[in-house]
C-alpha cells in the first residue's frame, strides 16, 4: 500500500464553477498509484468542492444561480459580514455543500464518468487562490 499527498493551488475567477479535472488527474497519472482512492480537500469555509457536468456550462451557471436563489446578498438577518456582503452567503453555500470528496482511482486515472468533472466551486464574488489537500492511497 502506497500513499501520496500534496497542495494544489488553484486561482478563481470570482463566483461560480471552475474546473481542475485536469490538474487533479495529472497528480493522480504522476504519483505511481494505480488503483486506490483520491481524498480531495479545500481548505477554506467560502469555496467548495464539486462533481458536476463538464459537458454543458448552462448546468453550472444553474447551479450558481440556484445557491444565489437559496442566500441571496444583503439579508437583513445577517450579522456577519466582516469582508463584505458576499461573505456570509459564500459561509452558507459551503455549508451546503462539500468541502471534500472521495474519488476512486484506476489504471491510474480518476475513475469519474463520461460527462463529470472536479470543480472548485467558489462563493465569493472576486477572485482568490484556493488550496486543494490531495491524498491517495492505494496499490
Amino acid at each position: 500500500m502506497r500513499q501520496a499527498q500534496a497542495t494544489l493551488s488553484t486561482r478563481t475567477c470570482g463566483r461560480g464553477l471552475h474546473e481542475v479535472t485536469a490538474e487533479v488527474d495529472r497528480w493522480v497519472r504522476e504519483s505511481g498509484v494505480a488503483d486506490g482512492l483520491l481524498t480531495v480537500f479545500i481548505r477554506h469555509t467560502s469555496a467548495s468542492l464539486t462533481i458536476q457536468e463538464n459537458a454543458d456550462p448552462s448546468v453550472r451557471r444553474d447551479l450558481d444561480t440556484f445557491l444565489d436563489r437559496l442566500m441571496p446578498e444583503n439579508q437583513s438577518w445577517v450579522t456577519h459580514r466582516s469582508e463584505g456582503p458576499d461573505d456570509m452567503p459564500a459561509h452558507v453555500k459551503c455549508a451546503l455543500t462539500d468541502t471534500s470528496l472521495a474519488i476512486p482511482v484506476s489504471g491510474g486515472r480518476l475513475a469519474l464518468g463520461t460527462w463529470q468533472g472536479l470543480y472548485v466551486f467558489e462563493h465569493r464574488a472576486h477572485p482568490h487562490s484556493r488550496q486543494l489537500v490531495l491524498h491517495l492511497i492505494g496499490d
